[in-house]
């Protein structure tokens, strides 16, 4: 099941961090990630959200039953045979533990993460009533650098999001 296991363990390194080095703000956490880092942060704040205050989720895998079948099925083999794994591993699932403020990005041409994997997500944090952003860069495939400009704004993107969004300097 991947997403659980990996969202333990970085929440349990983070605590143990923050025990060694006391620049460490428990107080002020954010977390970002592309592709299966976007769904590490997807699961993070919403399994985890008295730990993560701020989540950038870039082309995240919501529902991983529609991701790319051959990927997902390495690791977890096939949605008929572990249907718990699949459950557990969805993001989607634990929605309803968001608290922090998520910022979601993808591109309407996707052909790695598709879009409807997110849209789902969207439909189901506004069935919750969830406040969250959402970005959708036209025509952009999974690497978003399609057209003029594209790197520049994602990152802007996120850098402003994470001013924005997470309060500067120690608590």
């Amino acid at each position: 099941s991947l997403g659980p296991l990996s969202t333990e363990d970085q929440a349990a390194a983070l605590k143990k961090l923050a025990k060694m080095k006391p620049f460490v703000d428990l107080s002020r956490v954010a977390i970002w990630g592309w592709s299966g880092g976007g769904s590490n942060t997807l699961n993070a704040m919403f399994r985890k959200p008295d730990l993560y205050h701020v989540g950038i989720a870039v082309v995240p895998k919501p529902q991983p039953h529609l991701y790319n079948a051959w990927f997902q099925e390495i690791y977890m083999r096939t949605r008929n045979v572990n249907p718990e794994g699949y459950r557990r591993s969805a993001a989607i699932n634990y929605a309803a533990g968001l608290r922090g403020d998520l910022l979601m990005i993808t591109g309407s041409g996707e052909t790695n993460t598709h879009i409807q994997i997110i849209e789902g997500l969207v439909d189901r944090l506004i069935e919750l009533g969830k406040p969250f952003d959402y970005m959708v860069y036209p025509n952009r495939n999974h690497g978003l650098r399609e057209g003029r400009g594209s790197e520049v704004h994602v990152r802007m993107l996120i850098l402003r999001y994470l001013l924005q969004h997470l309060e500067p300097g120690p608590q």
